[in-house]
C-alpha cells in the first residue's frame, strides 16, 4: 500500500561523506553502479571551506561544528551559505565503511542546483562586504538571480535562506 523501501540501485540519488582533516567535505551524486557492498557515484564533492574558515577564527557556534562533523543532506545547506569549493565526483564507495543515505530527487536538485548555480559565492558576497553601496549592488545581484532560477523548491530555499539571514531586507 505504502511502496517499498528505496534500496541501493543504479540511478538512485545519494549523499555521503569524505574525512578531510578535522572535518568532513560532503558528496551527493547517483549511483553508476552496486557490486555486493561497493557503490560507484558520480556527483559533486564538496569542501566548505568558507565554514571551515569561519570555525577556525571562532566566528560561529556549536551548530556550525556540528555541521561539519556530522553532515547530513537536512543540515549541510547551511554550510553552503558561505564559500565553498567543489569537483565532480567520481568514486566507489564501501558501504561497510562510508556513509551512504538515499536522497530523495527534489532534494537532490535543490543541492545540485545550490552549487552548479554558485550561490554560495552569491551569498557570501553580501555576507561579506560591509553596509554600503557594494553590499546593495551584491544584494541586487543575488535578488537577480534569484529571480531567474527554475526550479522551485531550489528558488523557495534560496529565499528561506536569504529570509533567515536578513540579507534582503
Amino acid at each position: 500500500m505504502f511502496g517499498k523501501k528505496p534500496t541501493l540501485k543504479e540511478g538512485v540519488h545519494v549523499f555521503s561523506i569524505k574525512k578531510k582533516g578535522e572535518f568532513n567535505d560532503f558528496i551527493f551524486g547517483i549511483i553508476t553502479g552496486v557490486d555486493g557492498r561497493k557503490v560507484g557515484i558520480n556527483g559533486v564533492i564538496v569542501n566548505p571551506i568558507g565554514l571551515k574558515n569561519k570555525i577556525t577564527q571562532g566566528k560561529t557556534g556549536e551548530r556550525s561544528r556540528e555541521i561539519l562533523e556530522y553532515p547530513t543532506p537536512d543540515n549541510i545547506v547551511l554550510a553552503l551559505v558561505y564559500r565553498v569549493e567543489h569537483e565532480n565526483f567520481t568514486g566507489i564507495l564501501d558501504l561497510d565503511v562510508d556513509k551512504c543515505d538515499i536522497l530523495p530527487p527534489k532534494i537532490y536538485a535543490m543541492l545540485d542546483g545550490w552549487i552548479r548555480e554558485s550561490l554560495p559565492e552569491f551569498i557570501n558576497a553580501v555576507l561579506s562586504l560591509p553596509q554600503g553601496a557594494e553590499r546593495d549592488e551584491a544584494k541586487r545581484v543575488l535578488r537577480n538571480r534569484m529571480d531567474t532560477l527554475i526550479d522551485k523548491n531550489l528558488k523557495r530555499t534560496l529565499y528561506a535562506v536569504c529570509r533567515s539571514l536578513k540579507i534582503l531586507n
